[in-house]
């Protein structure tokens, strides 16, 4: 009788011949007892109560505007501790640096000892950082307070999970998009409320309103957080030895892969369109950074088509969807540039279609990522993270090289589209994963 591969599971054929690879022990699963199999895992999620929503949007919110929103102080922290602004802006790079660290530990923390413990932890080292870093009397102690203050992305990279862990991959899909629809006023309001606090209190009140934030969400979370990990790792040693059917699935790696050229777009247009919307439209920095928020409130725009069409369409469907809108929008951009219509509309307004194609197609490869091994959700969750980051501060770096006064604004739309479309390409090869296996499991019918 044939056996049929969990679904999530990466099947490769054998020498031998065998149809699939089974997870851990080598589990059957029989076709009469496929029903009862589906009918199981529906029950286990049914048993997970899932925190509110609003829990998951302040958890995963403050995780994010805790990057950016003292960023208008950095001048004034650097004049009170009588430092070099590159040693300051530390507190960002090096916070980035962390986070992508921190995320490749606290999702395997959270598969192996469950994800309340590690939120809840996170939350306990971020307050005490944060209070830390109001209190600093120079700038060695305020940036290893600082570096502390990383572990609040536990509230991102877990709250996925938790998402994960309680419902389906397409559902999943949904919910991460209403709430990244919510978390993404985060970077647009964050550097406004800094800027706000410092003018009137001073660059620590930043750090007094984390603490109390912190403090506020920590008492959120102990009430609303329920665990849903209901099937932790016995030990750390298991857990790592089932990492490498993790790393050989062909899936994981298309669906992170299509995440870190998605978001490397973004990162693109981050660093590259102050420098070109100064060379082609003599802009003011009022005026770049009213045009750069363009890109963000299409990531919302998406990420709300996401949550609304998610629950109806393939994970794969509503990947696809969004790299041909930001593919379409960025080759209507060279178009437009190359007969002549150079105007700040025309360039913003146009990679305002990769923010949207972003919204669409991130909470899929985020719910994809974490259902190719449900068991190693968290720590699927973390690595891609980590990944991401990494890949958006590579590119950051090679477009602030590659970019110049002479045709800056192809350049930057071409290395946009370019890495647009790896991630439709990663899309398109996940795509061909499913067919393949469709077509084994037919065979093997």
């Amino acid at each position: 009788m044939a056996r049929i591969a969990p679904k999530g599971d990466d099947p490769e054929p054998s020498r031998s011949g065998r149809d699939s690879r089974h997870l851990g022990n080598a589990i059957e699963y029989y076709r009469p007892s496929r029903g009862f199999i589906n009918e199981a895992r529906h029950m286990s999620r049914r048993a997970v109560v899932r925190p509110k929503l609003v829990t998951l949007i302040l958890l995963s919110g403050l995780s994010i505007v805790s990057l950016n929103m003292f960023l208008p102080s950095l001048p004034n922290i650097a004049l009170e501790f009588n430092a070099d602004y590159a040693i300051v802006n530390l507190s960002i790079a090096g916070y980035a640096f962390m986070t992508a660290i921190l995320q490749i530990v606290m999702g395997p923390l959270s598969d192996r000892f469950g994800r309340r413990p590690v939120i809840l932890s996170g939350l306990v080292l971020f307050c005490l950082a944060s209070l830390g870093c109001a209190l600093a009397r120079n700038i060695e102690s305020f940036l290893v307070f600082r570096m502390i203050q990383a572990s609040i992305i536990s509230g991102y990279a877990v709250s996925l999970a938790i998402i994960r862990d309680s419902s389906e991959d397409q559902k999943a899909a949904s919910l991460i998009g209403y709430v990244a629809t919510v978390w993404a006023f985060a970077p647009m309001l964050g550097p406004m409320l800094g800027g706000v606090l410092d003018e009137f209190f001073g660059w620590r009140a930043s750090f007094w309103a984390f603490l109390a934030a912190g403090a506020a969400v920590l008492g959120l979370c102990s009430l609303d957080l329920r665990e849903t990990n209901l099937s932790p790792s016995k030990t750390l040693r298991e857990q790592i030895q089932t990492y490498p059917e993790l790393f050989r699935s062909r899936r994981f790696w298309g669906y992170t892969l299509c995440m870190t050229f998605s978001t490397g777009a973004f990162y693109v247009y981050l660093s590259g369109v102050p420098l070109v919307a100064s060379i082609l439209f003599d802009l003011s920095i009022a005026g770049i950074g009213l045009y750069m928020g363009g890109i963000t409130a299409g990531f919302i725009l998406g990420s709300f088509l996401a949550g609304r069409y998610s629950t109806r369409f393939a994970l794969t469907t509503m990947m696809l969807a969004g790299r041909i809108v930001a593919c379409t929008g960025l080759l209507a951009g060279l178009l437009i540039l190359a007969i002549g219509l150079v105007h700040p509309a025309t360039l913003f307004g146009l990679c305002v279609f990769v923010g949207i194609g972003n919204g669409i197609t991130m909470p899929s490869c985020n719910s994809g990522v974490m259902s190719v091994r449900p068991r190693l959700a968290g720590s699927a969750s973390g690595l891609c993270g980590a990944l991401t980051v990494a890949g958006g501060a590579v590119l950051s770096a090679i477009t602030g090289v590659v970019i110049s006064g002479e045709g800056a604004g192809y350049v930057l739309l071409g290395m946009m589209l370019l890495t647009s479309a790896l991630g439709l390409v990663a899309t398109l090869f996940v795509m061909r994963v499913d067919r393949s296996e469709s077509f084994r499991s037919a065979a093997a019918d």
